[in-house]
């Protein structure tokens, strides 16, 4: 009499795994080609994901899927390590019904996940490379200390203005502060009460600590920026006007590559430089900059549209036309358009930027 063969092949079959991130767990759901096979809650560790898929799916292909968020992408790679065919999307692209809206949990948010990669519905997103995330912290870390120094610059001048404080009149003008002479004058205030006075040399402390902190990043950054990977790309990016190191290297740590955008569109909805839309019926409205985009770059490019209006004289005309039929700051929207277009020629072509003549 033949025996009963008890061991479990599902080579051929594919497995969908949506996993919902936690810092102290994971909630995930599994599906087969056919059915949900489970949710269950379990250790944030990917071994031990792989070792459930092993012993209840062995030998078939692995498929998961996770939402982008604050644990960033070290799971995407030890799950690719670990030979599950991981793919990272935006919270945003997942389909949700009406129903898991008003009943949001965790279970439901995986299962979410695990139905619509099984369905072909999510779309992943870039990932880049473990050594540019690395590169990526360094330059966003500096815009947090730009944060920081201006609300304690903002606290300070309200100490200021709160005890009756009125600035000499050599720096009457706003432009004159912070500079080393206004410091010093801000150290030799002396207010009524000595805890006052601590209390306002400890900002101006505060200040100076951001300012070092500032010079130091910014000069990490121009080191990072003449590396053997960086420095052609630099080159060509500095060559568009208005470009300059900060914002050069925050588009190339967050882009990374060029060549993953079919045209300068996709790359405009990446920054989120184009024009939000909503039609219904004879209802037509249009706004100037969707609400979806990255919020770094494009404040950077606005920026650096204002400089490139006074020294490129193609931008310089264009921004007066605009300005004959709309608001400056909405001229100045379509400029950054223009800037990133040049932007994404110089880094796919690989040819410095050529001002231009009117």
């Amino acid at each position: 009499m033949q025996a009963q063969r008890k061991e479990l092949n599902f080579e051929g079959q594919s497995i969908f795994v949506g996993i919902d991130v936690h810092l102290k767990s994971w909630n995930v759901s599994i599906f087969t080609e056919n059915l949900h096979h489970k949710t269950f809650n379990q250790p944030p560790k990917a071994e031990v994901l792989l070792d459930y898929l092993k012993s209840n799916f062995p030998n078939a292909s692995y498929l998961s899927a996770y939402e982008a968020g604050f644990c960033g992408f070290w799971v995407h790679y030890k799950l690719k390590e670990l030979g599950i065919n991981n793919i990272v999307v935006n919270p945003a692209d997942v389909p949700t019904t009406q129903k898991e809206k008003m009943r949001k949990s965790d279970p439901i948010d995986s299962s979410k996940l695990g139905r619509s990669l099984r369905s072909n519905e999510l779309s992943e997103i870039y990932i880049p490379r473990p050594e540019t995330l690395e590169e990526r912290s360094l330059v966003r870390i500096r815009s947090v200390i730009v944060t920081d120094m201006v609300r304690i610059k903002q606290r300070i001048k309200s100490m200021l203005y709160f005890y009756g404080i009125e600035y000499p009149i050599e720096f009457q003008n706003s432009n004159t502060h912070w500079s080393k002479k206004f410091l010093n004058w801000l150290k030799e205030i002396e207010l009524r009460y000595p805890t006052r006075t601590a209390a306002l040399g400890l900002l101006i402390n505060e200040a100076e600590l951001q300012r070092k902190l500032l010079l130091e990043a910014t000069t990490k950054i121009r080191v990072l920026s003449k590396t053997e990977y960086y420095s052609k790309n630099m080159e060509l990016i500095t060559s568009v006007p208005g470009i300059g190191l900060i914002t050069g290297m925050d588009f190339l740590t967050e882009i990374e590559d060029i060549n993953r955008f079919e045209n300068s569109d996709k790359l405009a909805g990446l920054v989120g430089i184009v024009p939000n839309c909503s039609k219904s019926g004879e209802i037509e409205k249009d706004g100037e900059m969707t609400s979806r985009g990255h919020s770094l770059l494009r404040k950077g490019l606005i920026e650096s549209s204002w400089v490139a209006v006074r020294i490129d004289p193609a931008l310089s005309f264009a921004y007066y036309n605009y300005c004959k039929r709309m608001e400056p700051n909405k001229a100045i929207v379509r400029i950054a358009r223009k800037l990133l277009n040049r932007i994404y020629s110089v880094l796919k072509h690989q040819k410095k930027y050529v001002t231009g003549i009117v």
